[in-house]
């Protein structure tokens, strides 16, 4: 996949408390990375972490999609990337990838849907031009 607006890229090394009994990462763990991939990628998007407090307005995950193609183990490092995909009127659409750089492969693929909303009225709010 190319992405064609804002990316950013993260490593986790996968630690006990990302697996299972077997010594894989647990479906959770891999939603957590991903988050903080989107994070980084949403203050590129002008919503980092100290705005966001300062104007209560939120991008908000409506939907994941996620496709688990091969697991990461305890010790691994893998690396997150992601991408604005999609950006509308109301939502938009950030999707990644995640790798075992040590020998490229694929892990997971997945795509999220988010909305911006002001809190604390829970209000949506349309995107503008913010992600073009």
């Amino acid at each position: 996949m190319a992405a064609s607006g804002p990316e950013e890229t993260t490593q986790d090394e996968v630690m006990f408390y990302d697996t299972d009994v077997g010594g894989v990462v647990h479906n959770l763990a891999y939603l957590r990375m991903i988050e903080r991939c989107r994070t980084k990628l949403a203050a590129q998007l002008g919503f980092d972490l100290r705005v966001m407090s300062e104007t209560q307005v939120y991008p908000v995950v409506l939907r994941t999609e996620i496709d688990y193609r091969k697991p990461g183990r305890l010790g691994d490092l893998l690396e997150t990337w992601g991408w604005l995909e999609q950006w509308g009127r109301v939502r938009f659409w950030c999707a990644f990838e995640m790798r075992r750089p040590e020998d490229g492969t694929l892990l997971i693929t997945c795509r999220q849907q988010l909305a911006l909303v002001q809190m604390p009225e829970g209000k949506p709010l349309r995107l503008g031009e913010r992600g073009k």
